[in-house]
């Protein structure tokens, strides 16, 4: 193992232990253990000569200046900070401390870039908190919006309020970070999250295009009722309306190439085991690389959940929390990482991403690129992820070496 990679190690291991929940790994939005992280990610930055900064929507930032100075245009690399609940320490952590590591072997060899780096740490990327996704990097842009202030968590507070009492100051929409034409890109690193880089034997590979996908919170509404006195033929049983809808989108996925659908959370009220439930809250994520094909989808589910309230007397609601295009990776940064794995690695896969980023929302700015490392087993959003350290090394060089030829076509 390298001494970079050995580093990286230390570094995921130790960010690791900085947990909202004792005994697994949570980090959630602005939560308190995210507070933590970001201090002790930004004193890796420090040691690296970065200066740091956290922006009003809670972004750790680690910038790297260049000798060319003000005017020098900025490489973007980074990921998220934030976790789902009981995570594994690689998913977004590896992006954000990985270039971290490059940038101080860069150092070291006194090599000396053209334009400035910037290394960010988004505050939010998974939707944990507020069931919206990327409000860390739909805030560094720009795309913040008021609608996106409003959702609330399961205490009640919204996204404006959190973003308050974070900063102890009132929030106002944060204007993109950058003019576009100051950037030169956004660059991701992070797991595969699935099992072809495995499959293929190979450390890493370049993303081609990432995944539209759509979420939202469901609602059906019936009526509660004695469980042992009410004839099922008189029931508004609003759960065996969720299940039927669930049961459905499932379906509905499982004949449509290319689509995966997730009901991943329900909550039932009033949630006793003798009362019919009048009220089932769910969500539903639904993704495919082809954006036409998931808006048809979603035209479906909404015609088949409409019906599904009609039959069973139920009322329905439905709002979307989250909307995002399919994206394809910027062809001139994808070729210039694929170069440098060719250099390191001796060959390049490349290869789609079924998982939402931060560059999703980054695309918008600036051209992107993303770089996958083999998970075992192609796991993710799981205590068991793990990417070895000789793949985490090779992610490095693989980092170190594309700054290098960026360099190298910006001196030029």
């Amino acid at each position: 193992m390298n001494a970079g990679a050995k580093l990286l190690v230390r570094y995921l291991d130790e960010l690791a232990q900085v947990t909202d929940e004792p005994g697994k790994l949570t980090r959630t939005f602005l939560s308190p253990a995210m507070r933590r992280a970001n201090a002790l990610v930004a004193d890796w930055m420090r040691a690296t000569g970065l200066a740091t900064r956290e922006d009003t929507t809670g972004n750790l930032i680690g910038r790297l200046e260049s000798p060319a100075g003000p005017r020098a245009r900025t490489l973007l690399l980074g990921s998220h900070l934030d976790t789902v609940r009981d995570a594994g320490r690689f998913d977004g952590a590896l992006g954000v401390l990985l270039p971290i590591i490059a940038l101080a072997e860069l150092r070291r060899r006194k090599v000396s870039l053209p334009f400035a780096v910037e290394v960010l740490g988004f505050s939010e990327e998974e939707g944990v908190r507020f069931a919206s996704a990327y409000l860390g990097s739909k805030g560094y842009t720009g795309q913040l919006r008021a609608s996106d202030l409003g959702f609330a968590d399961a205490k009640g507070f919204t996204v404006r309020s959190a973003l308050e009492s974070h900063h102890g100051a009132l929030f106002t929409l944060p204007k993109p970070a950058h003019r576009k034409r100051d950037l030169l890109g956004y660059v991701e690193v992070h797991i595969e999250q699935g099992p072809v880089l495995e499959v293929k034997k190979l450390a890493v590979g370049v993303v081609t295009a990432i995944a539209g996908q759509t979420r939202a919170k469901l609602l059906f509404k019936g009526h509660a009722g004695h469980a042992g006195t009410t004839p099922m033929n008189l029931r508004r049983d609003a759960l065996a309306g969720a299940a039927e809808f669930t049961l459905a989108a499932e379906s509905l996925a499982k004949r449509t190439p290319g689509l995966v659908a997730t009901v991943g959370t329900m909550s039932v009220a009033p949630g006793a085991a003798n009362v019919i439930p009048a009220e089932a809250a769910f969500s539903l994520d639904l993704r495919h690389p082809r954006d036409a094909v998931r808006h048809h989808a979603l035209r479906q589910l909404r015609a088949t959940a409409d019906r599904i309230a009609r039959r069973r007397k139920l009322s329905f609601a439905w709002t979307t929390t989250q909307d995002n295009a399919a994206v394809t990776c910027a062809p001139a940064l994808a070729a210039a990482l694929t170069a440098s794995v060719r250099t390191v690695q001796g060959c390049s896969l490349a290869l789609p991403s079924g998982a939402g980023h931060d560059a999703v929302v980054m695309s918008a700015l600036t051209p992107v690129a993303m770089l996958f490392v083999r998970s075992r087993a192609g796991l993710s959003h799981h205590p068991d992820e793990y990417s070895s350290p000789a793949d985490l090394g090779v992610a490095l060089d693989v980092l170190i070496d594309f700054i290098e030829r960026l360099a190298r076509t910006h001196s030029s």
